[in-house]
């Protein structure tokens, strides 16, 4: 009888800054790695690019228009995609901490806090078993350099790697310009 089948170890998607809006997010072996940037020359559009490994060019995968703003909008797939509103793709709920967001027509996700750490949950899952987990960053004696950078630990299920960018926007709108104080910030009033 052959031995039972290894399960994969979580992705760990590692930050390399401490701003949410100007930062990479990148796997140890770099088989995944995420540009998310806030040019200085457009202040009011952030884009999330994808390295694609074989032809070795950074995609546009989503952008985000007027994060400072009442009425921020989202739009996925570079030019040729339409612009939503942030508020029609991450829904707030007043009752949960966190929002909801779909990914396709029967997948939807929702963040939550558990024991202080953001976590990312299929929204009809009855043990609110995290596919996404959230790791803020330490320091040395808690005021010197990073000893350890923040990360997302992602579950090895196929229908999240796929819907990645969606991941990485919902965090973009949902919450503050940095990630050293997670709050839900929830409609702009």
């Amino acid at each position: 009888m052959p031995p039972p089948v290894k399960t994969q170890p979580p992705t760990k998607l590692e930050f390399t800054m401490n701003s949410l809006r100007n930062t990479a997010l990148s796997t140890d072996d770099d088989t995944m790695h995420y540009e998310i940037v806030t040019r200085y020359w457009h202040p009011n559009v952030t884009k999330i690019n994808k390295f694609d490994m074989e032809t070795r060019e950074l995609i546009t995968i989503g952008e985000i228009e007027g994060l400072q703003t009442k009425e921020p909008r989202v739009r996925f797939g570079g030019d040729k995609g339409q612009w939503i509103s942030a508020a029609d793709f991450l829904k707030y709920d007043a009752d949960n901490t966190g929002g909801t967001f779909k990914v396709s027509e029967d997948a939807e996700y929702r963040w939550k806090t558990h024991k202080g750490r953001f976590q990312l949950i299929k929204s009809d899952d009855p043990e609110k078993k995290p596919l996404a987990e959230f790791h803020p960053h330490q320091r040395h004696f808690f005021v010197f350099r990073m000893s350890k950078h923040a990360y997302f630990q992602l579950q090895p299920i196929p229908e999240i790697m796929q819907a990645i960018d969606k991941f990485i926007d919902s965090i973009l709108i949902g919450y503050p310009e940095t990630y050293s104080v997670w709050i839900w910030r929830g409609p702009k009033h």
